[in-house]
């Protein structure tokens, strides 16, 4: 993810470097060796110079710049199939991996996410008494992004950086943007004070008003909350925003525990299921090597037994030395006082005492406390995948050392876009004018502040356009403007190593290291960064080469 960003920002070095030097630099490409040591100095500009031609004969020769190493940055892009690391981790070190079910092992087809807003919204007129129109709404699988927050008490879906501030042009009441002017109104600023934000695993309790949608499957719930929303606000209907979370967060919980969900899947795997050899081939590789297999998952035994069947084969359970289904993570990592049980062929739960976690069997419920003492699989040596960063991934980072493999689908299809001459030469010429405009900010004179304005206007429209790269309303799932959106700063918490899908580990040898790119601080130079050898960057170009 960091390669373009710090590639845009050497270049965006360069090119102010050279301005600052008033030489020819900037236009072959070339800092001046002492660029480093000018930070916050412009060029002085000649005596009785007219300031605007000037600033915008600076401006043209960083565009020519920047046009010119573009073309440089293409030859470097970033595999979307590669895996990246938070932390260093050698998977020679790893004895057992450990495995969620849904979005790990297995990946849906866009028809689900349908299902799942259809019945949670049927549901809300049948069983709730909501408005019949509200069945005039349909999925838009376009509309939301994961790691958005809720306002529960005013009805806003937001996107939120990694410092609680509110990205402005992302906050949304119904299916409508919330002007810059009212959003800071509401929250006095822009800042969401710690005490308002959701708690641990991004629920809305303990007098928080916050939700946080962490939640592959929580892309139907945001759509849903926002349709009613915004059918009640069209129609002028009084309604309390508390009651309508509530309502919206029980019908989408029931169309799982309800076993709608589960029923329709079942009843047409090939329509819901996207089929995928390459998570046998990945089991297959690890069990070659020696390595024990766990599955800790919260849906039941008869659908995952059905969905592993399908995308596995029917020996599927001969791969895993342990099978445990609705484990109601993440009480399951935290709970001591629930025991296994054990599921028979028919599906029906015994009573007998688990003294062993045999192989071939399937269990329920239990707590990781038992599963550690049955096991005796401990610390480093474990590696669990899950998509969901709290309930997967940190408890078991935090508490009990295992490391940790997060699955980003969007992470495939972020890079994709990342990796177009679009994206490259918009990023690139926006890191170039920011330097610009943090360099001529020196000039207050009447003349160069209306240059610097239009400038500040550019930039902005700029921001804009990217984020629409990536999803209109709500931009990348990673960044807002030039920060890490929140869930990036979870997941770089609470996940060791993160990747589109599993399939992405067939690229990597059983005792690979995976090592974090040294990506520099604000307070260090980006130069050694600039040069892909020095990182070892996962890069595409050298992936077709294999």
């Amino acid at each position: 993810m960091a390669t373009v960003a710090a590639a845009a920002r050497g270049v965006g070095a360069r090119a102010v470097a050279g301005l600052r030097s008033g030489s020819g630099a900037v236009a072959r490409g070339r800092p001046p060796a002492d660029c480093a040591r000018r930070l916050c100095t412009a060029p002085a500009a000649p005596a009785a110079v007219d300031m605007k031609s000037y600033l915008w004969a600076r401006y043209h020769e960083a565009k020519r710049s920047t046009d010119e190493l573009v073309p440089s940055i293409m030859n470097n892009l970033l595999n979307p199939d590669a895996i990246f690391s938070n932390n260093e981790m050698s998977l020679s070190d790893i004895e057992i991996y450990g495995f969620d079910y849904d979005y790990t092992l297995v990946f849906y087809s866009k028809h689900l996410h349908t299902l799942i807003f259809n019945a949670a919204r049927d549901l809300l007129i049948n069983e709730h008494r909501y408005p019949a129109e509200i069945r005039k709404y349909e999925y838009d699988p376009n509309f939301a992004i994961r790691g958005l927050h809720y306002d529960v008490q005013r009805a806003v879906l937001m996107k939120i950086d990694a410092f609680h501030y509110i990205q402005m042009g992302t906050v949304y009441r119904g299916l409508s943007v919330v002007p810059d002017e009212e959003v800071i109104d509401m929250y006095e600023g822009s800042h969401v004070p710690l005490e308002q934000m959701s708690d641990f695993y991004g629920k809305s309790s303990h007098g928080n008003t916050m939700k946080q949608f962490m939640d592959i499957f929580s892309l139907p719930e945001m759509t849903l909350l926002s349709c009613v929303n915004e059918h009640f606000l069209k129609n002028n209907i009084d309604y309390e925003p508390v009651h309508l979370y509530k309502d919206v967060k029980d019908s989408i919980r029931d169309v799982h525990i309800k076993g709608i969900m589960y029923r329709a899947i079942e009843a047409d795997i090939e329509k819901y299921i996207c089929y995928a050899e390459q998570t046998r081939a990945v089991l297959a590789k690890l069990a070659a090597h020696g390595k024990k297999m766990f599955l800790i998952t919260n849906s039941p035994s008869s659908f995952v037994d059905k969905g592993m069947r399908y995308i596995v084969g029917k020996d599927w359970r001969d791969l895993f030395d342990v099978v445990i289904v609705q484990a109601e993570k993440p009480n399951f990592f935290n709970d001591k006082r629930r025991p296994f049980r054990k599921v028979n062929e028919k599906g029906v739960l015994l009573w007998d005492k688990i003294h062993k976690l045999q192989k071939g069997q399937i269990y329920k419920q239990g707590n990781l406390y038992e599963f550690l003492k049955l096991t005796g699989w401990r610390g480093s040596k474990v590696l669990y995948f899950g998509d969901h960063i709290y309930s997967d991934l940190a408890d078991l980072t935090l508490k009990h050392g295992w490391r940790t493999g997060a699955i980003i689908p969007e992470l495939r299809s972020e890079l994709r876009i990342m990796n177009t001459e679009q994206y490259i030469q918009t990023m690139t010429w926006l890191q170039t004018l920011t330097g610009l405009l943090e360099q001529m900010q020196v000039h207050r004179d009447a003349q160069s502040q209306l240059v610097l304005q239009e400038w500040k206007k550019e930039r902005k429209e700029m921001r804009e356009m990217t984020k629409s790269f990536f999803n209109a309303q709500f931009g990348s799932l990673f960044r807002t403007d030039q920060n890490p959106t929140y869930f990036l700063r979870r997941l770089s918490r609470f996940a060791d190593i993160y990747m589109a899908s599993l399939s992405c580990l067939l690229n990597y040898d059983v005792n690979h290291t995976f090592y974090p790119r040294r990506t520099p601080l604000q307070h260090e130079l980006p130069a050694w960064s600039d040069s892909p050898s020095a990182f070892k960057a996962p890069l595409l170009q050298e992936a077709q080469a294999k």
